[in-house]
């Protein structure tokens, strides 16, 4: 089996001059960059959420740029 990694968390980040990945030791902290990619004028306008488990990368959540509210001042 192969070892867990430190960062189980992993967020892909896409769009159209966009190609970003991103590992996290937790959910939280990689929806929290999610909500910050994919908010405001950000080129990225879909992150693909994996979780480590069992030895591998499993899909867990794909998150469209239209799903995050916008920010009011």
């Amino acid at each position: 089996m192969t070892t867990r990694p430190r960062k189980p968390w992993r967020v892909i980040l896409t769009g159209p001059d966009v190609h970003a990945e991103s590992d996290h030791t937790s959910e939280a902290k990689a929806y929290a960059l999610i909500r910050a990619a994919l908010g405001g004028d950000s080129p990225a306008n879909t992150a693909k959420v994996m979780q480590w488990e069992g030895g591998r990368w499993w899909y867990f959540e794909t998150v469209h740029a239209d799903e995050i509210p916008k920010e009011t001042p």
